[in-house]
């Protein structure tokens, strides 16, 4: 059996209408799991789950739309997903906001929170709904999609950064806690990636060139680059694996 093998598993990845997480989603499926496929509209959620379905077969994607910025909203998420699948073996936690481009001192306080809140304390809320049926199973994978931002300073995104640090610490803490119940947590810290997330970072040749002159491999990822990092840490490849943080940058932080 491949160490890589996800055949009857279940998994949830949020933002995955779109760039990294439609990217995992659809790698996921691909290595046998059935995936439910969550972003704020339901539309553009069925549109994903139908494409996966149409190349994986019918049943393999459920389409679920969710805002991270709600408890309620995510609570349904699970339930939902424990309703169809009657399982959750792997979460990825892949939506993030940064809606402040600019000097940490110009940052609005409602700005900063809502970074905060949807890029580590929705993180906090969706794990919390998750683990108990991992842990009472012994077994399950939680993948935290962080960035090389929360290992270096910024002048532009710096609160982003921020959270994203708070992130690698929060997959650290919950490695702790969930180790000994077999629930494995990491997260895997992105490069600049070709997404509209961060499209401000690459569109313009010449900020694209400043990102990529020291980068050793001389380029910007792909989503589907960080694909494969996510199959990694949800399979029994990884099953050594808890409390890191994978960076896939092109060399950027070295």
């Amino acid at each position: 059996m491949s160490l890589f093998d996800l055949s009857g598993q279940v998994a949830i990845v949020t933002g995955s209408s779109r760039g990294i997480g439609r990217a995992i989603a659809e790698r996921l499926a691909e290595h046998g799991a059935h995936v439910v496929i969550s972003s704020r509209k339901q539309h553009a959620c069925d549109d994903v789950a139908a494409a996966i379905d149409a190349r994986h077969g019918t049943g393999r994607a459920l389409a679920v739309a969710a805002s991270i910025s709600s408890k309620d909203a995510l609570q349904a998420l699970v339930e939902r997903t424990i309703a169809e699948f009657g399982r959750i073996d792997v979460l990825v936690c892949n939506a993030a906001s940064n809606p402040y481009y600019g000097p940490q001192a110009g940052i609005g306080d409602e700005q900063f929170r809502k970074i905060l809140d949807n890029n580590v304390l929705s993180n906090h809320w969706l794990i919390q709904l998750c683990a108990p049926q991992m842990i009472e199973r012994r077994s399950g994978a939680i993948v935290i999609v962080s960035s090389i931002g929360g290992l270096r300073g910024s002048t532009t995104i710096g609160a982003y950064c921020i959270s994203k640090a708070a992130d690698m610490q929060l997959a650290r803490n919950l490695a702790h806690e969930y180790g000994p119940h077999g629930v494995r947590v990491n997260c895997i810290a992105p490069g600049l990636i070709k997404t509209d997330f961060a499209k401000a970072l690459w569109d313009n040749p010449e900020t694209l060139k400043r990102a990529t002159v020291g980068v050793p491999l001389r380029r910007i990822g792909e989503p589907d680059e960080i694909a494969g990092a996510a199959v990694y840490l949800a399979s029994r490849a990884s099953s050594f694996t808890t409390g890191q943080t994978l960076v896939c940058d092109g060399g950027a932080t070295i």
